[in-house]
């Protein structure tokens, strides 16, 4: 990474922390300095404008969540999924613990940037330029898509989806919603377990819907 690509990924770090703390209100050029530690006018000498800002957030959130699903490799490629045009119900139940423990990081220590994905998604409602913020989504699609494909399910592409949505509502329920009063706390293994537990009956759900019809 070059030192301007490294000094825009402090400075979006800072303004994901600040969008977590005061939501996009709290996002100014010159909050975004103090709380990097940079001397004023930092921030707005390498991203010139508001607009520029949230862009380098928005790409610095798609990049560091490509990066946990990249080292992770949920539907295919870990070593404990074997290569194969089918995967069982053990390798199902595999696959539903590597993701709990995808959500239950962004839900623990990965906390900041997701809430901060969450403001820069209703943002995104008025700023279409910034919908690459649903790249981490595009990204599980295709991962959900092949995950299901390989557990036998006809029309993996739409059931691949719908098995995002229903992951991402409840990664929104468990961050600020019901669950979240219910649920174990982020980043102990209860947390993980129950994670599992309801991925794993969402993946059996869509797969059994797939053999009766």
């Amino acid at each position: 990474m070059s030192g301007r690509a490294t000094r825009i990924a402090v400075l979006a770090d800072a303004a994901i922390a600040l969008i977590a703390e005061s939501g996009m209100r709290g996002l100014t050029h010159r909050a975004v300095d103090v709380r990097a530690g940079m001397p004023a006018g930092t921030t707005s000498a390498y991203l010139r404008t508001r607009q520029a800002l949230i862009e380098a957030v928005v790409q610095r959130l798609a990049d560091l969540d490509r990066a946990d699903l990249t080292g992770h490799e949920l539907p295919s490629g870990t070593p404990s999924v074997p290569p194969g045009p089918s995967l069982s119900p053990a390798d199902l139940d595999r696959l539903a613990a590597g993701i709990a423990g995808v959500l239950d990081h962004w839900l623990s220590t990965a906390r900041v940037r997701t809430l901060a994905r969450y403001a820069c998604l209703l943002e995104a409602v008025h700023r279409p330029q910034l919908r690459g913020i649903l790249e981490h989504g595009a990204v599980l699609r295709a991962q959900a898509e092949e995950l299901l494909a390989r557990a036998g399910a006809p029309d993996p592409r739409r059931r691949g989806h719908r098995f995002v949505a229903f992951v991402d509502g409840l990664l929104f329920d468990r961050l600020v919603g019901a669950g979240a009063l219910s649920a174990p706390p982020p980043g102990t293994p209860a947390s993980r377990a129950d994670l599992t537990d309801a991925v794993r009956d969402l993946l059996r759900a869509l797969v059994d819907r797939a053999t009766t019809g």
